[in-house]
């Protein structure tokens, strides 16, 4: 921002000296050649009248002397003619003595009367007629070389110039300093918006110096950060808290109807253990919307995975899993290489995905890990599918299809698009051909970036915990 007031700045200040400067130096400039043309037109008048006393008297010898010095004086040249155009004396050019210049329109203009001033590219021409009234002895042609008055132009064109340089230096100076104090603001509001979106504000905007404006804003966005950062450390603290302090009285429920047991009518029994299903899936339900809300507090940066190598290694997990209900896991597609995702997301998008598969998978069928040019990555099973209005829906928190018969929370898919949607990609749910859920998760792949060969990390545990997220169905 800076440079684009200082560009301001500038552009506006040389307009206005173009605006000031161009008209003053072409006003310059024609006084210029209309002064010279004036002392030329003047000086040749003079010579005239002297020249045309001495062509009178028939004093020609001082001709030559009188037009000479003159000449050497100015730096112009003189010619002058008889009345019927022959040249009587030229300073520079005593050769052309005698010559007929009758025909040229100057000097037959000038022999008629006529004074003519002209001013060309290269020199100005005065010619004067050598006249005692109407009686015409002769005439008097000065030309004056257009070198000097040019020079002069040139010269007034070149302080023009640097006294334009000079105040857009000057102005230039200026600008960078006012545009610094104005957008400094802004600057430390920018660096401590960076710091705010990383989860914690460190140094607060500047609200000492710029403009009042600006040091409102930079003082109400600090008030309003510093409110954010209490409101998301106390939500923090609630989620941090919450689990400990939810599990225990859950747990002593879960316990306390176990123990009822031996002591209840067997036509009851089915009640309590519809009663201990409901608690345990209270307890999954308080543990995913903690989870949930550490992912949203959570403020992380993406960072380049190995989406093979995540990908066999959460296989290689959930093989056995699979296999126990006669479901087998299988890897297609060519290498994705590495992609963009928040650290552990990848894993939990897979775990999730798999186990969801998994739950409505029926015997002797696969879950399929497809990858797909454009690190897009499928999750394809051969359950009973979804219908286009519960996929729109599989993504709502606690949302659970009619015909669902599983004991889920309706949290997982909702926590699997958070992750997703952090990594900077996207998550869709589709019809699969033959049969069954597509869910496909298109990452943003790292550009240049090669798959590395390795095994991840061991997530054994957090895997069978997200065994019991939900399919959405």
């Amino acid at each position: 921002m800076t440079r684009r007031l200082l560009f301001s700045y500038l552009g506006l200040a040389l307009l206005v000296l173009a605006g000031l400067e161009i008209p003053l130096g072409v006003i310059y400039a024609r006084a210029e050649v209309s002064r010279a043309s004036q002392i030329v037109e003047r000086d040749a008048s003079m010579l005239a009248e002297v020249t045309e006393e001495n062509i009178e008297k028939g004093n020609l010898d001082a001709l030559p002397d009188v037009i000479g010095d003159y000449a050497t004086r100015t730096g112009g040249r003189v010619v002058v003619t008889d009345r019927t155009g022959i040249v009587l004396a030229d300073s520079r050019a005593q050769a052309g003595t005698g010559t007929d210049l009758s025909g040229e329109p100057d000097i037959a203009r000038a022999l008629r009367n006529e004074p003519t001033v002209v001013a060309g590219d290269d020199v100005l021409s005065a010619t004067m007629p050598g006249a005692s009234g109407t009686t015409i002895r002769g005439a008097l042609r000065l030309t004056y070389p257009m070198a000097e008055v040019t020079a002069r132009v040139h010269r007034i064109w070149g302080a023009l110039a640097l006294a334009g340089a000079s105040i857009l230096a000057g102005v230039a100076l200026v600008a960078f300093t006012l545009a610094r104090w104005i957008t400094r603001p802004l600057r430390t509001l920018e660096a401590a918006t960076a710091q705010l979106a990383d989860g914690h504000l460190a140094n607060p905007p500047d609200t000492s110096t710029g403009p009042p404006e600006l040091r409102r804003l930079a003082a109400s966005f600090t008030h309003t950060a510093t409110r954010l950062q209490h409101l998301l450390e106390a939500q923090h603290a609630f989620a941090s808290e919450a689990s400990h302090q939810l599990k225990t009285p859950l747990t002593a429920l879960r316990l306390r109807l176990e123990n009822f047991e031996p002591y209840l009518d067997p036509r009851a029994h089915g009640s309590l253990e519809e009663s201990v299903g409901e608690v345990e899936r209270l307890g999954r339900m308080v543990q995913g919307l903690l989870a949930l809300a550490r992912l949203e507090n959570a403020a992380t940066t993406a960072e380049p995975v190995d989406l093979d190598a995540v990908l066999t290694e959460r296989a290689a997990m959930w093989e056995p899993l699979a296999a126990e209900q006669h479901v087998a896991v299988s890897i297609t597609g060519v290498p994705a290489g590495r992609v963009w995702a928040i650290p552990g997301a990848l894993e939990q998008i897979i775990d999730n995905l798999v186990a969801n598969a998994l739950r409505v998978s029926p015997p002797g069928t696969t879950i399929a890990l497809a990858r797909t040019p454009g690190a897009e990555l499928h999750i394809v099973d051969q359950g009973p599918g979804m219908s286009a209005s519960d996929r729109e829906r599989a993504f709502d928190r606690f949302w659970r299809a009619s015909d669902t018969h599983h004991d889920g929370t309706g949290l997982g898919l909702p926590i699997v698009r958070h992750l997703v949607h952090a990594s900077g990609g996207e998550i869709t749910l589709h019809d699969a051909p033959g049969g069954g859920l597509d869910a496909r998760v298109h990452l943003r792949p790292m550009v240049g970036g090669r798959s590395r060969t390795g095994n991840g990390t061991s997530r054994s545990a957090q895997a069978r915990r997200r065994q019991h997220a939900d399919h959405g169905a």
